[in-house]
């Protein structure tokens, strides 16, 4: 157990550094990694609500307004009320976001292919499937951990 907790902490360190620099080598912006994951998913969920993105990347609701303020200022995202409701804020990509996560995504592949390049295809099939596996056991637990808090937090007001 002390190994594999170790190794995740790790991989998860070296992932940071990745990310950490990627911006400043790919596309000269100054991007954060929390910016960048934001990016990402409204990408995957263009449209979509800032309630609902932040909720998806577990960040609280002041602190994902910030960022994308900062996001809004260097134009990567735009915001705009929603028309069935205009107190909720929906939002979507700019071309120079979809710039700039296009460079992230290019510069990700690259490093990615520098490391599995460094193994045979069954190695890298191998490590696919196990991090699947992790992935869906993490998001299994997180669900469950959901489920027991929303039990004791009835009395909490939604966003």
């Amino acid at each position: 157990m002390e190994l594999f907790i170790e190794q995740l902490r790790i991989l998860s360190r070296r992932y940071s550094l990745l990310n950490s620099s990627c911006c400043d080598e790919c596309c000269g912006e100054q991007i954060s990694m929390t910016q960048c994951n934001i990016l990402r998913e409204v990408r995957q969920r263009p449209g979509s609500s800032i309630q609902l993105i932040a909720g998806e990347l577990g960040v609280d609701i002041t602190t994902f307004s910030r960022q994308i303020k900062k996001m809004e200022a260097k134009k990567l995202v735009n915001r705009r009320a929603s028309p069935d409701d205009r107190r909720v804020s929906l939002l979507d990509l700019t071309p120079t976001g979809v710039e700039v996560l296009c460079s992230i995504d290019n510069y990700i592949t690259e490093w990615t292919a520098g490391i599995l390049e460094r193994m045979s295809r069954f190695e890298q099939e191998t490590v696919a499937r196990s991090l699947s596996l992790l992935n869906d056991a993490i998001a299994a637990i997180g669900k469950t951990d959901r489920n027991q808090d929303s039990k004791f937090a009835s009395n909490k007001v939604p966003e």
